[in-house]
């Protein structure tokens, strides 16, 4: 079903709903009143709809735009701010394309948060859901969301910028979806092997700083000599004092 066909049945059931309550003898006023709160209700509804799946093609060419050149130094909080759109994007409907995983993972990878990239592309690659073909019961989003992508497929030039952006990321998930997460695993092995290794290394210092070397038994320090008994001090005052006088 197109745009077009899908607007005419909404209108065709606007009309027929008019149609009966003029039947039933609700004044004019009223049903005119209705008809305007149903047509404002809808076209907002409409636009939302509309904003949304613009808002995944708007994350695709701003992702392209970071991962397409990987010698060009991005900032930190712009690669974040990225990232940060696309899990929106993740979120507007319950079957997102796996485009957005993808796009999602490679982000991560860039950024250097392994986990994060590893979790996004095991999606994409290892899970059933994560291939186009499985897709056989698709939300009203997503079914939204292919029809403007055919649109754009059958005429690129009407969205040039989005249709260059859809083929560098497609060709990057066909070409290096495998590499990058395998990337990301290797380095969390080894970020995961450093911190044991850094756990050990400071059992053994803590050891080393409580026990001694093998064979060898710590000398005491030496107690401080007592002080003499106040009766002996006394006494010497006293006979100080004598041969002074």
């Amino acid at each position: 079903m197109t745009k077009g066909q899908e607007t005419a049945q909404r209108l065709v059931a606007i009309v027929i709903i008019m149609a009966m309550l003029g039947v039933m003898g609700i004044p004019l006023t009223v049903i005119v009143f209705f008809a305007t709160v149903v047509y404002f209700v809808w076209r907002a509804v409409q636009r939302s709809e509309q904003q949304d799946i613009k808002n995944i093609f708007d994350f695709y060419i701003s992702a392209n735009e970071i991962l397409r050149d990987e010698e060009k130094r991005w900032y930190g909080f712009e690669i974040n701010s990225v990232i940060a759109e696309g899990e929106r994007v993740l979120h507007l409907m319950p079957d997102p394309p796996p485009l957005v995983y993808f796009t999602l993972g490679a982000l991560y990878n860039r950024a250097g948060d392994n986990e994060s990239a590893a979790e996004h592309l095991a999606y994409v690659l290892e899970n059933d859901q994560g291939d186009e073909h499985s897709r056989y019961q698709p939300s009203a989003e997503l079914r939204r969301y292919v029809e403007v992508l055919r649109r754009i497929e059958r005429e690129p030039t009407e969205a040039p910028q989005t249709m260059a952006a859809i083929r560098n990321l497609e060709r990057a998930r066909r070409t290096r979806a495998n590499a990058m997460l395998e990337e990301s695993r290797v380095q969390l092995r080894a970020d995961s092997h450093g911190v044991i290794a850094s756990a050990a290394n400071a059992h053994k210092t803590e050891d080393k700083s409580l026990h001694t070397l093998p064979g060898k038994r710590q000398s005491p320090s030496p107690a401080p000599p007592m002080p003499p008994p106040i009766a002996d001090v006394l006494r010497d005052v006293y006979e100080e004092e004598k041969k002074t006088a």
